[in-house]
């Protein structure tokens, strides 16, 4: 026993143990952060020029940040009030701590980022392995944030309604979920439709219709393009993957909470110790990160996730045998721990699987770019062709990966070895993260180096790592898109446990309605999401157009573009369209449930997870995979850069880039979102 009882007498003495080692491990991982963050600031940041470039990315990041989360807190102020009158205060007050936790770890995000990106750059010139390490220990601060507050929201919260002795603790916990979903919808819509807005546009005005290389100073996109990576691929992703580690994380507890008898404590306490686990050996992985004597950054990549993963599953078993002895009853069914050790290797395995396939559909090493790249040199069409048919074909090996991974867990613990499962996937959050923010590092690096007119040697080592980071976003696409399935899944247990096991008949036409609405929901989503993308990419087009025609001497580099006028028109477009469909989420559960009632919503819940997760994963890998057609492309492959594969593969790569980037990711969280909006309406149910 602990040497003095928080709880006071509430716990079990093992569920005593765990909340205060899932606080440890929480603090540890932040602590690691802001320690790693310190570190890189110390690091050389180049000279002047390099200095007033990523000063612009970095205020430009930042004032689209302050922006977007005044409109974020004016909408989440409203909520809270609602949430207040209509629920109550416990509930009202995890949704503020989830919605806190959230914008800070994107905020925080971002700042490592755009702190990392220059000191990458001016790290080039001493060997690829010292700009490697600062853009991994980068992306590591982002992740290792991520999860530390994730676990922190989570069982501080958890613990402090115990001590309150608020009513139905566990209920309260939806409120966290449903603040991490709220920031982070906006989060990655708001900074996808930014980034993919410059993105696009910076391409058509400079690749297609000016002939100047990417990243070249004299489009006055490209800063708004250096700034889009920050706030759409760091601050966004860091709060949708903490919104996934969060919800699983309570999702978990409550269907626990729900279907467990006897040890009920303890049993639900078990996701945070897994979390906490997982925490700490992420931190231990991230030292493992090293490029080795072959060279290889994806190796060295790979390495720190099988260190991670690798303790994490030594620990698991005997912590599962400590914490919940030789088994435990699950539904009237008795279910060994060894069991619901199984279920955690199940989902870490579903982890690499997922990671795996993802690269297959991908990576320019394998046939399916290449087979895009190859189709791009008989024009735009037949690269849009093969790009779409295989964003359709890549939903195959994923779903069937999934539904495998769904049956074996049923099978060995029902549906809290789903839970199970898909808690120890989202438990390795903080390395996956990592992985995920080293891509705009990395991408920025080779930004300023190009922009600055560093030497031709620096872009030999920024570009490799640029290309890396391309498929490492890719890579940890295809894990988001895995979890939040089987996050949503778990999240429609809890729903249909709360309501005493309801069964979604299909003989009933309110259930078929509803499975059409919530299957509707990702399809209107994604609409909006890509013309809102569409919408910003115009006002670029114009912009940069406006300024080529009115100051010739952009091109001859006799005079500096605007780039801040990018920033600001893209700023305003993007908080602008974000927040109707950021709505839709909370919107369509709401109504369905108040006008057409409980068996329809839960129509609505599997519709959305249904088509949502085929939505996000054909759009997330199709578009990175036609992003790779044009990078094969410029390597010197079907004629180079310039030739009529590579202006193809350019305008497959428009149309894939909100695909990926925008629209995709974004679903995972929708997915997640209405279901937890349901959850909420339970007590009106």
């Amino acid at each position: 026993m602990p040497a003095f009882n928080l709880f006071q007498g509430h716990l079990a003495p093992n569920a005593d143990l765990i909340i205060y080692f899932a606080l440890v491990a929480a603090f540890i991982a932040i602590a690691y952060s802001l320690l790693t963050l310190r570190w890189i600031i110390e690091r050389p940041d180049g000279n002047d020029a390099m200095q007033r470039i990523a000063a612009a990315i970095h205020q430009g990041a930042v004032a689209y940040l302050a922006r977007q989360y005044k409109v974020i807190a004016g909408v989440g102020l409203v909520l809270l009030a609602v949430i207040a009158y209509g629920l109550n205060g416990a509930i009202a007050g995890g949704f503020a701590l989830g919605a806190c936790c959230s914008a800070l770890a994107g905020f925080l995000g971002m700042h490592t980022s755009v702190r990392a990106n220059v000191r990458t750059a001016q790290a080039a010139h001493e060997g690829t392995a010292q700009a490697f390490m600062i853009a991994f220990r980068g992306g590591s601060v982002t992740g290792l944030l991520v999860v530390g507050l994730g676990l922190f929201a989570a069982s501080g919260y958890y613990s402090l309604l115990l001590w309150l002795a608020v009513e139905q603790p566990l209920h309260a916990l939806i409120g966290v979920a449903f603040g991490a979903s709220l920031i982070s919808i906006f989060a990655r819509l708001g900074g996808g439709i930014f980034t993919k807005g410059a993105d696009v546009g910076a391409d058509i005005v400079g690749k297609i219709e000016t002939g100047i290389p990417e990243d070249d100073p004299r489009n006055p996109a490209v800063i708004a393009d250096n700034v889009g990576d920050n706030v759409g691929d760091c601050a966004g992703m860091a709060a949708d993957l903490y919104e996934s580690y969060t919800v699983s994380l309570i999702a978990t507890m409550l269907l626990a909470g729900l279907l467990v008898t006897g040890n009920e404590q303890t049993v639900i306490f078990y996701p945070l110790a897994l979390g906490g686990i997982s925490a700490l050996t992420s931190v231990i992985g991230v030292f493992f990160v090293k490029i080795g004597a072959s060279g290889n950054i994806m190796r060295a990549l790979y390495r720190g996730i099988i260190v991670s993963a690798g303790l994490a599953l030594l620990v698991f078993y005997p912590l599962t045998r400590e914490l919940l002895g030789d088994g435990l009853i699950l539904s009237g069914q008795y279910v060994t721990s060894l069991n619901l050790y199984y279920c955690t290797v199940i989902g870490i395995g579903l982890m690499g699987a997922l990671m795996v396939s993802t690269e297959y559909y991908t990576s320019s090493a394998y046939s399916p770019v290449k087979q895009i790249a190859k189709a791009s040199t008989t024009g735009d069409g037949t690269n849009v062709i093969a790009g779409l048919s295989l964003s359709l074909k890549a939903t195959t090996i994923p779903v069937l990966l999934i539904c495998a991974s769904m049956w074996g867990t049923f099978e060995l613990a029902g549906l809290f070895g789903i839970a199970i499962a898909a808690t120890a996937m989202l438990s390795m959050t903080g390395i996956i993260v990592a992985l995920d923010a080293f891509g705009p590092i990395t991408d920025n690096a080779g930004g300023i180096a190009e922009m600055a007119q560093m030497s031709p040697e620096v872009r030999k080592i920024t570009d490799p790592l640029d290309a890396v980071g391309n498929t490492t976003k890719a890579v940890t696409k295809g894990y988001a898109m895995g979890s939040a399935g089987l996050a949503a899944l778990v999240l429609f247990a809890d729903y249909t446990h709360a309501l005493g096991g309801l069964v979604s008949d299909l003989s009933n036409h309110l259930v078929l309605i509803g499975l059409l609405i919530g299957a509707l929901i990702p399809y209107l989503f994604s609409a909006l999401a890509m013309e809102a993308v569409g919408h910003a990419a115009e006002d670029i087009v114009n912009e940069v157009r406006r300024q080529f025609k009115e100051n010739p001497g952009i091109l001859d580099f006799s005079s500096q573009p605007d780039y801040s006028r990018a920033v600001d028109i893209l700023t305003l477009s993007a908080i602008k369209k974000m927040i109707i469909p950021s709505l839709l989420p909370v919107i369509f559960p709401i109504l369905t449930g108040l006008i057409l009632g409980k068996e329809a919503l839960g129509g609505v819940l599997i519709g959305t997870i249904i088509s949502g997760l085929f939505i996000a994963i054909s759009m997330t890998v199709g578009g990175g995979a036609w992003d790779n057609a044009k990078k094969y492309i410029e390597e010197g492959h079907f004629g180079g850069k310039g030739s009529i594969a590579h202006k193809a593969s350019i305008t497959g790569d428009t149309v894939g880039d909100p695909y990926k980037d925008t629209a995709g990711p974004a679903v995972n969280i929708i997915i997640k979102m209405v279901n937890i909006v349901a959850m909420l309406m339970v007590p009106f149910l």
